[in-house]
């Protein structure tokens, strides 16, 4: 976790939206943090900090805003970049996994030759909240014999239990900010 006044500093650019997708959650949205230069700045500077002069080889970012995070942090790292993407957004020949996310069950996939056995990653994402998802994406990334050294959130909904999901498969979690509830 980043310092506190990093995580102010950055959560009062993130704004909430009740209700959505559907009544009892909080949609935190990143898009108004990604709008503000110096707040998207200073996000992808801490998520790539613990990995500064590291060898990384690529990032790889979950649809959709993981695209615009992980795009970000794989420049910061000089890495190729994976999009990882649901089923059938991919245009040549994939490899894909059945993942658990927090409204029901789906499936994600990235191209077959996106990895190289032993490849370096990080993942990104903008929220880590059931892990569901992150967790397929872990899972489909060292099915394709990548070593992924690391997850890496903006924002972690710690009662949900997704990062500590994580860290059960022995991936060290990095997040910059975290709320209650859901």
């Amino acid at each position: 976790m980043a310092t506190s006044l990093i995580e102010h500093d950055l959560k009062a650019t993130i704004r909430t939206i009740a209700n959505y997708p559907k009544p009892g959650i909080m949609f935190r949205d990143i898009t108004t943090l990604l709008g503000d230069a110096r707040a998207f700045r200073r996000a992808v500077d801490e998520l790539v900090q613990p990995w500064a002069g590291a060898k990384i080889d690529k990032v790889a970012g979950v649809e959709a805003r993981g695209f615009i995070l992980g795009g970000a942090v794989a420049h910061q790292v000089s890495a190729g970049f994976i999009p990882i993407r649901k089923k059938g957004k991919l245009p040549h020949t994939t490899v894909r996994i059945a993942y658990s996310l927090e409204y029901g069950l789906d499936e994600m996939e990235m191209h077959e030759d996106a990895v190289t056995r032993g490849d370096r990653i990080i993942l990104v994402d903008d929220l880590i909240a059931t892990g569901g998802t992150a967790e397929g994406a872990v899972k489909l990334l060292r099915n394709a014999g990548a070593q992924v050294l690391a997850a890496c959130f903006i924002i972690d909904l710690p009662e949900l239990g997704g990062a500590d999901k994580l860290r059960k498969l022995e991936l060290p979690v990095r997040t910059l900010v975290s709320f209650e509830g859901h």
